[in-house]
């Protein structure tokens, strides 16, 4: 099995709706971050990953049929490459929204992670940070001017990277039609599944 769908949005760009999205359509399963963080063979496999002990994308992706959210979207550019028959999907949002929220979730947990019970998903967080802070963030402390200017930088490198054919610029608030349309399915009759709000992300890292 070989990735049929490469997700380049970075996580808070409704990474999570577009993963249940697409595995509705037939695109699944598809791996983010937190199907990573409640597996421990999957955080065994991206740790040897972080750890430089091969990049072999096809064992790393081995079982799943899209990617979307970290890490993957951190490596878009030689998956895109690698898969080379995938089509590439950019979810996007305003990039304040997308720092506040990113502020509100995400860095908020890395500031409470001894509060985590569950080892495995402590686990989990330590290598996101690890995957996502120097390959993405090159790791910059927090601050929104300087995420906010990465955030446009990534944008504007996909679109320039990407042949348009290939690529769907997409945010999640367009539900089903555009997305249904870049891959060739049809649109189905139930609502467009919105998950994963700011206000719901905490109680996942338990």
């Amino acid at each position: 099995m070989a990735l049929d769908v490469i997700g380049a949005g970075w996580g808070r760009t409704g990474t999570e709706s577009l993963q249940s999205a697409l595995e509705h359509l037939g695109f699944g399963p598809c791996l983010h971050m937190h199907a990573i963080r409640d597996d421990p063979a999957l955080v065994a496999r991206w740790t040897d990953f972080a750890d430089g002990k091969g990049r072999d994308w096809d064992d790393l992706f081995a079982g799943f049929r899209s990617t979307v959210d970290f890490p993957g979207a951190a490596y878009w550019r030689e998956l895109a490459e690698h898969f080379a028959s995938a089509k590439i999907i950019l979810t996007v949002r305003d990039p304040d929204q997308w720092y506040s929220s990113l502020e509100a979730t995400v860095l908020k947990l890395f500031d409470e992670r001894d509060t985590i019970r569950d080892p495995l998903h402590l686990e989990a967080l330590n290598l996101s940070e690890r995957l996502v802070a120097g390959p993405v963030f090159e790791n910059h402390p927090p601050d929104r001017a300087y995420y906010t200017r990465r955030f446009l930088a990534h944008v504007a490198e996909v679109e320039a990277a990407i042949p348009g054919e290939r690529l769907l610029v997409y945010s999640v608030t367009e539900g089903w039609p555009s997305l249904c349309a870049f891959l060739g399915r049809p649109v189905p009759d139930r609502p467009f599944p919105f998950r994963n709000d700011a206000g719901a992300y905490r109680s996942g890292w338990d």
